[in-house]
Formats: structure tokens, sequence, C-alpha cells
């Protein structure tokens, strides 16, 4: 039986359950919290309590596994993650290594690599594959995929860098991908090309964010280079709202595309964007945007849209297993 990492060890596929495929548990920048957070709004006891009731809540629900694709840009620090999955045993949380960037490379990347001030293999496919294989720092934890992003500038010197050095990490040790994505203006297309000519396995690849548009032409496009969909933003209505997403993913059904879908928010226990007024701000702007949305409303709406319980399953369950086995 295949296995896949997980913070507290490796575990069957077929234990994966039920899995939302793009949630975060935190993204809080570390220079942001250190800088500016401690003593004003970051009291790290109450955050780790506070995720640990929402985490178990979404398990409470049938949710048996969260995908956390927070890397480096995104403010990843597993040991604090890895406390609140102790303290939620009916929950796996998968993590990820990769770099989030919309435009330009970590000046810690820039100077190191084929034909750069340091002439040397790219550190960065070793940097993603040591997670992969030997664990995230001293966590003991093993990422489980990858992560980067084709934004509206498309590939630009550093995005391409990086997604490069994505696609060679895949190809070294097999592990999925997924790919933060602009459904405006149609990123995915450009990423999937790029990956293809990087022998990256389509079918692992989740293109996400592909569910903030509603242009089947276009998402058919991707799903059927073989890749996933990402309908994973689910109550971020000013990126388009539930009952749209709900009837693209019917429309997509329909045609046959219930095996190249997975559902998620790309939601968080606690975000600083918002500095410390995350508790405030999410219900003001996004009152939907939570773990739960999908179990207490979306899947109903899917229902009564004509998606059937087989499908939903596929969505919520078998594809995810695919893409991990």
């Amino acid at each position: 039986m295949p296995t896949v990492e997980t913070l507290r060890g490796p575990v069957d596929v077929d234990e994966l359950g039920q899995t939302l495929m793009h949630e975060h548990v935190f993204v809080v920048s570390t220079e942001h919290l250190d800088n500016y957070g401690r003593g004003a709004w970051w009291d790290e006891e109450f955050r780790v309590a506070d995720a640990i009731t929402k985490l178990a809540a979404v398990a409470a629900k049938g949710v048996r596994t969260i995908v956390d694709p927070t890397v480096w840009g995104l403010g990843r620090y597993l040991p604090r993650v890895q406390r609140i999955a102790e303290q939620v045993p009916g929950l796996h949380i998968i993590a990820a290594t990769g770099i989030y960037a919309f435009e330009e490379l970590p000046h810690q990347y820039e100077h190191r690599g084929p034909g750069l001030a340091f002439d040397l293999p790219d550190p960065m496919i070793d940097d993603f594959v040591r997670d992969l294989t030997v664990g995230i720092a001293d966590t003991g934890v093993k990422a489980a995929f990858l992560k980067c992003v084709v934004e509206a500038k498309g590939l630009t010197p550093g995005v391409e860098r990086i997604c490069r050095a994505v696609a060679q990490a895949h190809v070294r040790t097999g592990a999925p991908i997924t790919v933060h994505t602009n459904a405006f203006t149609q990123s995915g297309l450009i990423a999937l090309d790029l990956f293809a000519k990087e022998g990256v396995n389509l079918e692992k690849v989740v293109v996400g964010h592909a569910g903030d548009s509603n242009d089947l032409d276009y998402l058919m496009r991707l799903a059927d280079t073989g890749a996933i969909l990402g309908m994973d933003r689910f109550g971020l209505d000013l990126y388009n709202p539930t009952a749209q997403r709900v009837a693209t993913i019917a429309a997509l059904c329909r045609r046959g595309y219930a095996d190249r879908m997975v559902l998620s928010h790309d939601t968080a226990c606690f975000m600083d964007y918002f500095g410390g007024a995350w508790d405030e701000a999410r219900p003001a702007l996004a009152p939907n945007w939570r773990y739960d949305h999908i179990h207490d409303d979306v899947l109903a709406a899917l229902l009564d849209s004509g998606v059937t319980d087989d499908q939903i399953e596929q969505m919520l369950v078998f594809n995810p297993k695919r893409y991990f086995s």
C-alpha cells in the first residue's frame, strides 16, 4: 500500500479519507511576527489553542486530511503546526516544500546556480529534495508535495527558475506539485506547458485556484492535459461567488471531469495579512471563508445541482488518494 508523509509520520493513502486539498494552518511571516507581532497582536498559546479548536471542529465534520501548501514566502514553521497536529489525532496534516513568489527569486538563491557568480547545480532543487526525502529542518517531518506560483505576470525570470526547480525535484522524487495560478490571466496553461517541457507527469499536478474561473473551455483545456483542477477557494466570494463555483463544478461533472477536480477553501486558522485583526477581518470580508463551508453548505448545493454522491466522493477522497499514490 502506498504511503504519504504527514506531520505525524507516514500513513497509508487509504487512511487519508475526505481531504481538503488546499488549506493553511497559519500564514504568518516570521519577520513580521518577530519584529512587530510579539507583544502586540501575537499570542502563541492562544493561537495554538485556537487552531486546535478549529481543526478539531472540521475533523468532526468528517474531514480526515488537510493538505497545507505553506512554504517559504508564506511563513512555514513546522514546530508550531506539529504541536497542533499532536492534539488533533483525528486529522492528518500534509506539509509542502517549494517557494511562494510572484515575481522575484529570494536573494538567498539569486547568486548560486548554473552560470551564476557561484556556478554550481541549482541549490533550490537540492533543498526541495532534502525536504522531501530527509525532512524539513530538524523537525523529522518530510514534505509530501511541491508548491510554486505562476501569477498574473507569468514566467518572470525568478518565477521561471523556481518552477523549473520544482519540476526537477518532482522528476527526481516523483512528489506531486501544486501550482498557485491566476485564473483571470489563465496562467495555469503557462505553468502546465513549462512542466510538460521539464518532464513532469501532469497527472501529478494540481492547478491551484482554477476554481476562480467559470470559463469551461479554459478549465477543460487544463483538465485535458491530465492535470487536476484545484476548486479550492470556496468562501472567497470576492474572486468567485459560491453559487457560481458550484455551477461550474456541476457543469464539469456533467462533462465527465469529476476525476479531475479537488475541493478546498484556501483559508487558515490565522493569517497576518491584517496584522492581528484576522478574527475581525475574515468574517467582515468573507464570512464563509472557513474550513467547514464545504461540508456545511457546498456539498448540499452540489447535490442540488445534479452532482452525485459518487462524484463528491471522487473529488474529496479518490482524487487526493490518487494524487499522493
